[in-house]
């Protein structure tokens, strides 16, 4: 058997201030190649996440493990079981497992290693992250990352299945950005300004039950949503939700008020250096009124 040295999230924690985005393009090359190959085999992981990424020094090369859960993309599962913060927002709601829940969790994965710490780390409580995931909120894109890249981790996240890349054109776009990069001379990146502002976290906050896959029992939940779909203000305010999520009754009241949101959108313009498009991913007033913390072996 392959000795495996270190997981993406044990990796990222020692090396990301060190890498270059030459260094992450081949990261996340390898890992989309890896998905290819087990859908192209007619099977869905289910269960992607940077703890079962794992890198082998000897080969110098990334490769995605943890295949019990996988299965054949016809096989049906009534149970939901993963980690919270990488499980497709269709899963959440019931839909059931499909190829295109893989390519979110890639997505997570892109954006895992722009930043070098877990999506959604800073959350506490997973019956809002459940909501929120479905509402629309995906981590906010780290500023510096390359367009292509963040055009690409935006289509893999999509609200919609169906807008998603399939593992193929993902991994043939992904494929041609790599090969860019890896062309340049390293002298271009020995320049590389690294302005990631990462969080200062305890050591220990990757055994949150957040980050542990474990079975979900979701259920009562509204249809998934991109976060600009959120728009009627009207129509939404005061609305009550019954949350049933792994058993427990959980109500939440949405509130919409306009006025705060226009107050919100014109401070940030008066700052001047916020992305519009990323800034809707991530504005919890866009959205409810809950306080939302910023925040086998298959290769070549």
């Amino acid at each position: 058997m392959m000795k495996m040295d270190i997981d993406l999230r044990k990796y990222l924690q020692q090396n990301h201030k060190q890498l270059t985005w030459k260094d992450r393009m081949k990261i996340i090359n390898e890992i989309t190649l890896a998905l290819y190959r087990i859908h192209k085999e007619k099977a869905i992981h289910r269960d992607l996440h940077s703890g079962n990424i794992l890198y082998s020094q000897f080969n110098d090369y990334w490769y995605i493990s943890d295949l019990g859960f996988c299965g054949p993309a016809d096989k049906s599962s009534t149970s939901i079981y993963g980690n919270l913060p990488y499980i497709a927002p269709e899963i959440i709601v019931g839909r059931g497992y499909n190829f295109a829940s893989d390519i979110y969790s890639i997505a997570m994965l892109m954006w895992e290693i722009s930043f070098g710490q877990p999506p959604f780390m800073d959350y506490e409580d997973e019956h809002i992250l459940v909501y929120n995931i479905i509402d629309g909120i995906r981590p906010k894109i780290v500023p510096g990352t390359p367009l292509e890249y963040k055009n690409l981790m935006k289509e893999c996240w999509d609200a919609d299945p169906l807008k998603r890349l399939d593992a193929y054109a993902l991994c043939d776009r992904m494929e041609r950005i790599n090969l860019d990069y890896q062309s340049m001379s390293d002298e271009l990146f020995k320049s590389e300004i690294n302005n990631l502002e990462v969080n200062k976290v305890e050591e220990n906050y990757t055994s949150s039950r957040l980050f542990t896959s474990k079975i979900h029992n979701f259920g009562n939940l509204p249809e998934p949503r991109n976060a600009t779909e959120v728009n009627d203000f009207d129509k939404l305010s005061n609305e009550q939700k019954d949350i049933d999520i792994d058993g427990k009754q959980k109500k939440q009241k949405l509130f919409y008020d306009e006025k705060e949101i226009i107050q919100q959108k014109m401070k940030r313009q008066n700052i001047g250096d916020i992305d519009d498009e990323d800034e809707v991913y991530n504005n919890p007033n866009l959205h409810s009124k809950l306080e939302i913390p910023d925040g086998k072996f298959l290769n070549k």
